[in-house]
């Protein structure tokens, strides 16, 4: 008796073994628990029949903005450019984290144009990839500069620089600027 039950058991082992093998390597096999495999939402581009245009990615509603993406409606003029620099204002206090904040965003954004002392010499055009020489955060003209004006430059562009508004969220800015006005310009 006992033996007989070894020999089932081999039988009924070896033969798991052959049909768990399968020639077609494609298929991933079978699924115990299909709600885990498949998902019961709607996938990005697939259609979706709730809609009318049977889509379901949709638009956001008309008018609306990404948070913390405040919009800065102002073009790329000189004349913009003053203006902001009398009349826009960070209304929020500035800590030294702020500060130590602003560094980090400044290697992020900043430094492969302007360079690490700020003094225009990036890697973008001491390396020659870059034709223009960036502006120099560092001279007497920009120590005098008001932030309103730095703010304006860094959302819209000026120059060849181009608009970094729709990259860096404002408070954001305004913390590469204390950056900029309190450790590279006091240097």
């Amino acid at each position: 008796m006992r033996k007989y039950l070894v020999y089932t058991f081999g039988l009924i082992l070896l033969l798991g073994v052959f049909t768990s093998c399968d020639e077609d390597r494609n298929h991933p096999g079978y699924s115990y628990f299909p709600d885990m495999m498949n998902s019961r939402a709607y996938e990005p581009y697939s259609e979706n029949p709730h809609f009318k245009d049977g889509h379901t990615l949709r638009l956001p509603p008309e008018g609306t903005i990404p948070r913390e993406m405040i919009p800065y409606d102002f073009e790329k003029t000189p004349e913009n450019r003053i203006w902001a620099g009398e009349n826009v204002l960070n209304m929020m206090k500035m800590t030294t984290e702020d500060v130590q904040r602003g560094k980090e965003l400044f290697g992020i954004y900043c430094i492969n144009c302007h360079g690490e002392k700020g003094d225009g010499k990036g890697f973008l055009y001491t390396s020659g990839k870059y034709p223009y020489e960036p502006k120099s955060l560092i001279t007497e003209v920009l120590k005098t500069t008001p932030r309103g004006e730095f703010f304006h430059v860094i959302s819209v562009g000026y120059g060849v620089m181009g608009a970094h508004g729709a990259q860096i969220k404002q408070k954001d800015r305004w913390k590469i600027i204390e950056y900029i006005k309190v450790e590279l310009q006091e240097k």
